[in-house]
């Protein structure tokens, strides 16, 4: 393949990190959220170098390591999987694009994380399409992502399913996309990403959700989604979903989806579950050349986000 998206298993540079501050939606409980940033900086530091952007400098107590790079910067929030630049190969060399990120469909100001990728890299190819990493994942020739999120009205109406389809396609050089038209997490802001509900762990091979509790309010569609996956040509490996979590009365997106695939390592949501050490046996089968490290991601939940969410890998 002369240009293709690159999958999150190759050759990786370092991992970006945006950390929260006093004004976002982290403060009230801004320490322990600092806490868990910190424990996953580290944890990617033993085995390849962390950009860590900051916006008040007090945020960085603590943090010291060969292996960060800080760079000071205005943020709204702190998920840079969605507002982070994507990279594809071209002729075997990385290129960057830069997408809108408007806040999942308006919901949250944006103005500021919008602008981080192209302050921080030069030679970005920027494209007038809303697009967040999270809604999408790969094998490096297969798209996978669903309808929930890339057809939802504020993001690129009045474009439709079809003409998505192509651009996509065009734009990240894959040769097909498995749209998904079910599936969703109580909680969840992003419209149903898939970085929270089904992802490649290898060329081969696809992760998903899955709910065993017929009483649960998710049963009903991630059987649906289960019945989508089972149609396509993949290895299937089933997650069970983590038990009910709340805060403040509502019902967090709790998942083990929300993994990220590092050099010689595999950062794993855990939630103090009964699931949590079967759900790291099913890791350290799919990844046996890969040290599995369990954070505990109750705080990141909090937001109604985890690990993934909050990481944006670059490649060499």
């Amino acid at each position: 393949m002369n240009s293709y998206l690159i999958p999150e298993w190759e050759k990786q540079k370092f991992v970006q990190l945006v950390l929260p501050h006093q004004n976002t939606d982290w403060n009230c409980y801004l320490d322990e959220a600092l806490k868990t940033f910190k424990e996953v900086a580290y944890a990617i530091a033993k085995y390849q170098k962390v950009l860590i952007c900051y916006q008040d400098k007090k945020t960085l107590k603590g943090f010291k390591h060969k292996n960060f790079i800080f760079k000071k910067i205005k943020n709204n929030d702190t998920w840079a999987r969605d507002f982070g630049a994507i990279s594809i190969r071209k002729n075997g060399k990385v290129k960057l694009l830069d997408f809108v990120f408007n806040g999942w469909g308006l919901k949250f100001p944006s103005n500021f994380d919008n602008q981080i990728s192209r302050k921080i890299f030069k030679n970005l190819k920027s494209f007038n399409f809303v697009l967040e990493g999270g809604s999408i994942d790969t094998n490096g020739e297969v798209l996978l992502t669903n309808t929930q999120c890339l057809l939802e009205k504020n993001r690129n109406y009045p474009m439709n399913k079809k003409e998505i389809t192509k651009f996509l396609k065009k734009t990240l050089k894959v040769k097909d996309i498995i749209w998904l038209n079910h599936g969703f997490l109580a909680g969840d802001d992003t419209d149903s990403h898939i970085d929270t509900l089904a992802r490649f762990v290898n060329k081969n091979t696809i992760v998903y959700v899955k709910c065993y509790d017929k009483n649960d309010i998710h049963y009903s569609e991630l059987n649906k989604m289960e019945m989508e996956l089972k149609k396509t040509d993949f290895n299937l490996v089933a997650l069970p979903l983590p038990k009910a979590i709340y805060f403040d009365g509502e019902r967090l997106p709790a998942t083990y989806a929300n993994f990220l695939i590092i050099n010689n390592a595999v950062l794993l949501p855990i939630y103090n579950c009964k699931y949590d050490k079967k759900v790291i046996k099913i890791f350290k089968k799919l990844f046996p050349n890969k040290d599995i490290i369990p954070i505990d991601s109750n705080t990141l939940i909090k937001q109604h986000g985890s690990i993934h969410c909050i990481t944006k890998e670059y490649f060499v």
